[in-house]
């Protein structure tokens, strides 16, 4: 029977909360069990449907959820429950949806090998793309109100082909180095490997129950799968075969994390992840010549007389003054810039001597996931938009000093850029006044020089073409659109319409690690 299927959908919209326990928690159990659980899973963890855990549901508004348990919810196969269950019975099941387990659920690796599912052999299609288009110039549109992705051609900025997404993907796609095939996980841990050439999906496979974001290796080899729960760290081949499970504990095994994010550390074939609940910094090496780990006391390093595992595939740690959960690479990738929610500045981990190096004098809550550079005075400089307060902060990657703080409209997501570019682009979507417009900062004065905006909506995600020619917006309401903008003039010269459109992934930009965007 068709149950909850779409509640965590609106995540993106909503902010977070809490929910009191339901007066008869009894209540709400049992009708799950009997409305929702052959969708969403015994213990909730999810199966054909999402997971409706507090994890999962941390940014849905209650409110919210009933709405959806009542009404259903277009486009998808949700029912309105209106008429079978009554007002106070679904205040029941929207209570215990919200209500703490006690316990980490499991997804064992018998779990994740039981749900890949095979739709192509990728050897039998063309090696080529399949229809006219500039391959690198393409864009991916993750597009949240119906759950669809498109593909754009950057350079006639058409729409080329649209197709049906997992739900609530989430965390950005990732793209092989060639940009044939790009990777997706949503929120509930599915990952998806999509034929971008030939317009078809490849495989799926189900890696956690709350995922946060994956990373695909320079080589395209292994696939790393960052999740809140179950806290581990999930490792796929190239065509969604598992390799291992790693779990996120601290060096004494007592401490059980949920894994922040995991990026791509390409020239050093490695992959770097930050965990959310210990204060250590993971560094994974998909070389197969890497050397051993050390896991313990070590006598002599040269003759490996001690505790050693091999280096390959194996979490090399870094402990730190503090958590990290969100961070960014210098050019070079020696260092890491990291920030964590609950302190007043960032801290600077060098990954060869794999300790803290310096702090960073960021206040708020800087999202360096979205940080940018460019040369500036002939010096690399790094510029973070602020989940918390509204302003840029400009690093002097050198020193580590903080070169400015540009106030903006309010609390930002992204910002965007071009090494074409003179200019660089700052949305303001945490705001309440600012939500619906674009600013735009010159980065060789670091003032702000234009706007862009769209009265009464949410405006923002900037992302270039290839050639830096055209920089393009996501409109983010149900009946939004995908806007581009003349890179140099900031005139509109063209529109599409999509649905909620929540990020758009150019090949060329991603797979060339362009200075203007996120890696």
């Amino acid at each position: 029977m068709h149950t909850l299927i779409h509640v965590i959908v609106l995540v993106a919209l909503a902010l977070g909360v809490s929910f009191a326990r339901a007066d008869a928690p009894g209540e709400g159990e049992r009708i799950y069990e009997q409305h929702c659980a052959a969708c969403h899973g015994a213990g909730r963890i999810g199966q054909m449907g999402p997971a409706l855990l507090p994890e999962s549901l941390a940014r849905l508004k209650p409110a919210v959820a009933k709405q959806v348990i009542a009404n259903g919810r277009a486009a998808t196969q949700m029912p309105a429950f209106a008429g079978t269950l009554s007002s106070a019975q679904i205040d029941a099941v929207a209570a215990w949806i919200y209500t703490d387990t006690g316990v980490v659920p499991e997804w064992s690796a018998a779990q994740i090998r039981a749900s890949r599912i095979v739709h192509a052999d990728a050897s039998t299609l063309p090696n080529k793309i399949s229809f006219d288009a500039d391959p690198l110039n393409l864009f991916l549109v993750v597009e949240q109100g119906d759950h669809h992705v498109s593909v754009l051609d950057g350079d006639k900025m058409e729409r080329v082909h649209r197709f049906a997404s997992r739900f609530a993907l989430h965390g950005g796609p990732k793209f092989t180095p060639d940009g044939r095939f790009v990777y997706f996980a949503s929120r509930d841990g599915w990952i998806t490997k999509y034929d971008i050439w030939n317009l078809t999906p490849i495989a799926e496979i189900r890696a956690g129950i709350n995922t946060r974001n994956l990373a695909v290796s320079s080589d395209a080899k292994v696939i790393a799968v960052a999740n809140y729960l179950p806290h581990s760290l999930v490792l796929l081949d190239g065509d969604l075969n598992l390799i291992k499970v790693i779990e996120a504990k601290d060096a004494t095994g007592e401490h059980s994390s949920r894994v922040s994010a995991v990026y791509d550390a390409a020239p050093r074939k490695s992959f770097v992840a930050a965990l959310k609940d210990v204060p250590e910094l993971w560094e994974i090496s998909y070389d197969p010549e890497a050397e051993a780990v050390a896991t313990g006391y070590i006598h002599d390093y040269q003759y490996k007389e001690g505790s050693f595992v091999p280096g390959y595939l194996n979490p090399r740690r870094t402990v730190l003054d503090d958590v990290l959960d969100d961070f960014f690479f210098t050019q070079d990738y020696a260092e890491v810039m990291g920030t964590a929610r609950k302190t007043h500045q960032g801290q600077v981990v060098n990954l060869d001597v794999r300790r803290k190096i310096a702090d960073l004098a960021i206040s708020g809550m800087p999202h360096l996931g979205s940080g940018i550079t460019w040369q500036w005075e002939g010096r690399t400089v790094m510029a973070s938009p602020n989940l918390k307060e509204g302003k840029i902060s400009i690093i002097d990657m050198k020193d580590w000093s903080l070169l400015n703080e540009v106030k903006t409209l309010g609390p930002g997501f992204f910002m965007r850029s071009h090494e074409n570019s003179p200019y660089a682009w700052i949305d303001s979507m945490m705001s309440r006044e600012g939500h619906d417009t674009l600013q735009i900062l010159d980065k060789r004065t670091f003032e702000i020089v234009g706007t862009v905006s769209e009265p009464g909506k949410t405006l923002a995600h900037i992302e270039f073409d290839r050639n830096g020619r055209y920089a393009i917006a996501s409109l983010m309401e149900m009946d939004g659109a995908i806007i581009f903008y003349d890179a140099t003039t900031w005139q509109e010269i063209k529109r599409l319409p999509a649905s909620k459109p929540i990020g758009k992934y150019n090949v060329f930009n991603k797979t060339r690690r362009s200075e203007g965007t996120s890696h």
